[in-house]
């Protein structure tokens, strides 16, 4: 009988204390859930609130009125429809002045970014086209306004405009060199005359090359914002609202949107602006009588060069002073001032970014041996507008 009770007894005083064990554990199971998973200086978001993606409405509502849209008109000069017939070839040889040319007007459409409250409007040169094209603005309020051409750069694909008015919203210049990559950003533009459209995307890339004829300094912004046809000249813009890229192109094998657009940054747009605020057209520097191409692997081999890093001197005329400096076809320039030369394009940006009158010292490898070669920087020709 003392047995049995002692037994219950034991059993009940283990399931008291079972019981004890498991309250406290829920217990601390209860506190663990009450206390915040994230460190007090981390702002958790508020429920329903996406975490990543961000509410850039505001910012949009705040720059739209900046962008406009352009046309442009130009005349274009068209061969005769017989210049490639072979017999009429054939009686009347390849006198061009027999077939006669034929004036044909053609209209480009894009958009622009009011850079100033009294009318200046920065857009790409392949917007419009040609220096003595006849350019007009629409505004916001459905307006129409001619645009005078300040001047075109084909250098970086950038036009200056300039219409009469007063008090426009001016776009807020931001820093294009602080952009990284998967930084958000807004695309603005009028693409197939869809007036004052916004994509939102991130900067894909920076420091890009389109290995094309748009645009010979090639540094541009990739973004997969969605840019088409119309948004050329048009803004993007960050999260704070900065200008920091004017769109330029798009990579596509449709004619529309496939993720990959380009914008020329804006730190080289305002110096570009300036320029031909200033002079009528972007002053440059360069080594005149030299042209310079990219290394390939093929390249290379022939050259016993060690690798595809560099820029290859293709061409270059006796009497040029890149020549009496002793500069020579197949020399490779690795370095500009110190500065490693990636290839052709990175070389053709240095020279550009040169003060005029100065000289460059090139590092060079010829026949397997480095030397040291200084070159005197002249200025570049432009393109002017006509005035």
């Amino acid at each position: 009988m003392i047995r049995r009770t002692l037994v219950a007894t034991i059993f009940v005083m283990c399931g008291f204390a079972a019981g004890i064990v498991l309250t406290g554990r829920m217990h601390a199971l209860e506190d663990a859930r009450a206390e915040p998973a994230a460190p007090r200086d981390v702002q958790t978001p508020a429920p329903g609130t996406p975490a990543v993606m961000p509410d850039l409405s505001s910012v949009a509502a705040r720059v739209i009125p900046s962008v406009m849209n352009i046309s442009s008109l130009q005349v274009v000069r068209q061969a005769s429809p017989y210049t490639s017939d072979p017999l009429f070839r054939y009686f009347f040889g390849d006198r061009d002045d027999v077939y006669g040319q034929r004036n044909r007007v053609s209209q480009s459409l894009g958009s622009g970014v009011v850079v100033s409250s009294d009318g200046y409007i920065l857009t790409n040169n392949h917007v419009v086209g040609d220096a003595r094209a006849q350019v007009s603005v629409v505004m916001p309020d459905k307006r129409e306004l001619k645009a005078k051409i300040i001047g075109v750069d084909e250098f970086t694909d950038i036009a200056l405009l300039k219409i009469d008015a007063r008090g426009l919203q001016v776009l807020q210049w931001g820093d294009s060199s602080k952009l990284k990559v998967a930084e958000w950003v807004l695309a603005i533009g009028n693409p197939f005359q869809l007036n004052q459209t916004v994509t939102l995307g991130i900067v894909s890339a920076l420091g890009r090359t389109l290995g094309g004829n748009l645009a010979t300094y090639e540094d541009f912004i990739q973004t997969d914002a969605a840019i088409n046809p119309g948004n050329s000249g048009g803004a993007l813009i960050n999260a704070r609202g900065e200008l920091i890229g004017i769109n330029t192109a798009i990579f596509s094998e449709t004619g529309g949107y496939q993720g990959i657009g380009f914008a020329v940054p804006s730190n080289l747009a305002r110096h570009v602006m300036d320029d031909l605020l200033k002079y009528g057209e972007v002053q440059r520097g360069t080594i005149p009588g030299i042209v310079v191409i990219s290394l390939t692997t093929q390249l290379a081999d022939e050259l016993g060069a060690a690798s595809t890093r560099g820029a290859l001197i293709n061409q270059m005329t006796r009497q040029s002073d890149a020549y009496a400096a002793g500069l020579r076809p197949g020399d490779i320039i690795i370095a500009f001032n110190n500065r490693p030369v990636d290839d052709a394009s990175a070389l053709m940006r240095m020279l550009a970014d040169s003060k005029i009158g100065t000289s460059a010292k090139l590092e060079i490898v010829r026949e397997s041996r480095k030397l040291e070669i200084t070159v005197p920087i002249t200025r570049s020709r432009g393109t002017r507008a006509s005035r």
